[in-house]
């Protein structure tokens, strides 16, 4: 499956800083508005220890890791809704991505232009967020102007015109918390009765990348940053990673045992950009299962709760069609057990129908016939 998501916030936050170390490329970082017209997108690996544990015991050829997709999307200023700056241009690029990471600037730099007359993350995140409401006014108006229509023409339709009502109802719902500026409210209107028709910006899942400065990154300095704390205060430390994309960058030019050495010295325990990647994955309610053998060992994204049928369809559509059952184990009984033969011997190894679903590790053999 395709997993794309987003890195978006006001001009010269870092993102494209932060773009290039997430995806190893090299477009344009400047210090000036707008640097980025075009979003560039790139594929990164997803970091899993588990593929190289299965390439040992397997001894495979080759390994395929699951990958996520980010795009670096164009700087976003107040009244992009009505087209100020690239706003259409930036707005159409958003409604692309199933993850919006906000790239907030938490760090003053008097070298770097702020677009603010002085900091505040949580100001630039309403900024974008009520552009993206704004928008969405207009993507609810169309959709009542067609729902009514819609309407006169299933007055002899009673199942029809049952869900058109139900969905009249949640439109007008969220176009009076949009009108109000209210996000909370247009989640609830979407938790109790879930759009299918329209996808709404302003209601897409998110993260928030919190860019402090580099000498705030030693022993965990940035936990005092008032803007990072007012970031955990707003959205909770789950959703908030703390990340200096300038630091990031450098550590991308080095060689392993350097960028090691270097985390040493700052007393970094992990990578910000590994946090990055598996809370993008984790936010976007991805599991990973793989298919294992001489040739490759291959772990494949799926969204949490999918059967062992529609995964078979995610590594070909055959194998979906085609379905009879599915050998499956978890890869962490093969790591206790050590061997292929001692899952089997001890009856870790299970033939599965159509309606099992998958779980984070499992290994998964498809038999099938078409």
């Amino acid at each position: 499956m395709s997993i794309k998501a987003g890195l978006v916030g006001l001009p010269n936050v870092g993102k494209s800083t932060l773009f290039n170390a997430l995806t190893k490329s090299s477009v344009p970082a400047e210090n000036y508005p707008f640097c980025t017209i075009e979003p560039h997108l790139a594929i990164t690996n997803v970091p899993d220890e588990r593929v190289e544990k299965l390439q040992k015991i397997y001894q495979s050829k080759q390994t395929i890791p699951a990958t996520v997709s980010f795009v670096d999307i164009a700087g976003l200023v107040k009244g992009a809704a009505s087209g100020e700056g690239l706003g259409n241009q930036f707005l159409s690029h958003i409604r692309e991505v199933d993850l919006i990471l906000h790239v907030l600037r938490c760090f003053t730099d008097p070298d770097i232009i702020y677009s603010g007359a002085q900091l505040d993350p949580l100001a630039d995140y309403d900024i974008i967020v009520t552009e993206l409401m704004l928008k969405d006014v207009e993507t609810i108006t169309k959709r009542l102007e067609k729902v009514h229509h819609l309407m006169k023409g299933a007055k002899n339709k009673p199942a029809e015109l049952k869900e058109l009502t139900a969905e009249l109802e949640t439109l007008n719902q969220i176009q009076k918390a949009l009108d109000a500026q209210n996000l909370a409210n247009v989640h609830d209107a979407l938790t109790k009765n879930p759009l299918t028709t329209i996808s709404l910006l302003c209601a897409k899942n998110f993260l928030i990348i919190a860019n402090v400065g580099e000498h705030e990154l030693e022993d965990d300095a940035y936990k005092k940053n008032e803007h990072y704390q007012a970031l955990v205060k707003q959205f909770g430390a789950e959703r908030v990673i703390p990340i200096c994309a300038k630091l990031e960058a450098e550590l991308m030019v080095l060689d392993d045992a350097q960028a090691e050495e270097l985390m040493g010295m700052l007393g970094i325990k992990e990578r910000g950009l590994k946090t990055i990647i598996k809370k993008t994955y984790e936010h976007l309610g991805l599991i990973t299962f793989f298919t294992c053998g001489p040739q490759e060992i291959h772990a494949w994204p799926i969204k949490k709760g999918i059967s062992v049928r529609k995964a078979a369809g995610e590594i070909h559509s055959d194998l979906e069609r085609g379905f009879i059952c599915a050998e499956v184990f978890n890869g962490a009984d093969l790591f206790a057990s050590g061997s292929l033969s001692k899952i089997k011997e001890l009856g870790k190894m299970r033939t599965e129908a159509h309606d099992y679903i998958v779980k984070d590790g499992d290994i998964v053999l498809v038999k099938f016939n078409v």
